[in-house]
């Protein structure tokens, strides 16, 4: 929290303010300086971020006239001021440097695909270590040993090896482990525990291509779709936009030999390494990149409850920690998203339900005969929490679309819980997927 002092200098019985920092929902009397006259102050703290402000003296609207002299280039919408409160340590900015929050939309489609020429500009060679270790797994790996080693390892996704084709076939992912465990909760006797002991993840695979074909009525059951893969020269936004447009969450990056054959695994990228970096390369621009500064509620993106943010035809999902794990489980993979804010009866935040949380259950054989509809999403919550971390981040939706990516550009951070400060309700979440789809449009 940073303190922030608002001052009226102007005079008036009775002054108070108002603000975007609390909905606008409470007046704030502010109090008259010992020995003025006409001085007013409140002194509030508020987490760092963008907030709009304005005074009502008297019943009258009024703003503080000391910006006055900043109207005419950069703007005020509906007589309100607006401020950037910085982090502590560091310099805020000032109204004169602040850039004009009223941007067009032509401007803003033209500072996007500035945005978007940044990502064009590197390539996955550009965000490769000199020295790295890439896991890869056997196909012929049983899926409980599979799943076991991710968990050990702290690792949600992992390319799968063919010994028989000496090449990178596909991914394994928290997802597989979600689909397994909703399989096997419809089709209880499909496996026994010694076929559970022993299903390959190359088995698995198959089982779930053909019962992905059943399910769209697919008479081409061999026809796979062929691994979505880079190559070491590809840029950036060509690896983004294949993780977009296929909605999956990494890419293996292949040396290609010239025979073509056993091509070399590289790197695995994701949304989040080429956003760090992304970051790293604006930060000597944000003066040229107005759009950086936009609160990211007032942005086309993310997914928003009623009444908060830009309308999206996307609905806001949220669950009780009281509901049983199977509800999560089955809207995580129907939704097609990646984590479920778990709210109070207020619509409060108290946790954040995600798919690589299942693999708090790979430690053991116990996910085969789990009873999904008899765990609740709260016993859950305190195998995966036993750590102590917190595993989620927060906004609120008037920070600058600039701070949200760079929380986004830490470790582990895959999306963002947009919250009013003060009560803590869920208004809002934005994710990775979000941001690169915003800038690439």
């Amino acid at each position: 929290m940073v303190q922030r002092v608002f001052t009226w200098r102007y005079g008036g019985q009775r002054v108070y303010l108002y603000g975007s920092f609390n909905g606008w929902t409470e007046r704030i009397q502010m109090i008259k300086v010992e020995g003025s006259g006409a001085i007013f102050q409140r002194i509030l703290e508020l987490p760092p971020g963008c907030y709009m402000y304005r005074f009502l003296v008297d019943d009258v609207w009024q703003v503080d006239k000391e910006q006055q002299c900043f109207q005419d280039t950069y703007g005020m919408i509906n007589n309100m001021i607006f401020v950037d409160i910085s982090e502590p340590g560091t310099s805020s900015v000032s109204m004169a440097q602040k850039p004009n929050l009223q941007l067009s939309p032509t401007d803003i489609d033209v500072l996007r695909h500035h945005l978007s020429v940044f990502l064009s500009s590197s390539t996955a060679y550009d965000l490769m270590p000199n020295s790295v270790k890439v896991i890869a797994l056997d196909v012929d790996v049983s899926v409980r040993q599979a799943f076991h080693f991710m968990y050990e390892e702290g690792i949600a996704v992992v390319p799968l090896w063919d010994e028989e084709s000496t090449r990178i076939t596909g991914i394994l992912t928290s997802s597989d482990f979600i689909s397994i465990l909703l399989h096997l909760h419809s089709n209880p006797a499909s496996l026994t525990d010694e076929e559970i002991e022993k299903h390959t993840i190359s088995a698995w695979k198959d089982l779930k291509f053909r019962l992905h074909a059943d399910m769209i009525g697919s008479p081409h059951r061999n026809n796979r779709r062929a691994l979505i893969q880079a190559g070491p020269d590809e840029t950036l936004k060509e690896i983004a936009v294949k993780i977009l447009h296929n909605k999956i969450s990494v890419v293996p990056v292949l040396d290609i030999t010239q025979d073509g054959s056993c091509p070399q695994l590289l790197s695995i990228m994701c949304l989040s390494r080429i956003l760090k970096h992304l970051c790293r390369q604006l930060r000597r621009h944000l003066d040229y990149l107005p759009l950086l500064q936009q609160p990211v509620g007032y942005l086309l993106l993310g997914t928003w409850a009623k009444g908060f943010g830009n309308s999206s035809s996307r609905v806001l999902l949220t669950l009780r920690a009281t509901e049983p794990l199977s509800s999560a489980l089955n809207l995580l993979i129907q939704a097609n998203v990646s984590s479920i804010p778990i709210v109070d009866k207020l619509g409060v935040l108290v946790d954040v339900y995600c798919r690589s949380d299942i693999m708090a259950l790979a430690n053991s054989s116990v996910y085969a005969h789990i009873q999904l509809d008899d765990v609740k999403i709260s016993q859950v919550l305190e195998i995966v929490n036993v750590t102590g971390q917190n595993r989620f981040q927060t906004c609120t939706r008037f920070d600058s679309l600039f701070r949200v990516m760079k929380l986004f550009s830490n470790p582990g951070v895959r999306r963002l819980i947009v919250i009013d400060a003060t009560s803590r309700q869920v208004e809002g979440i934005i994710t990775l997927t979000d941001i690169f789809g915003y800038i690439i449009g």
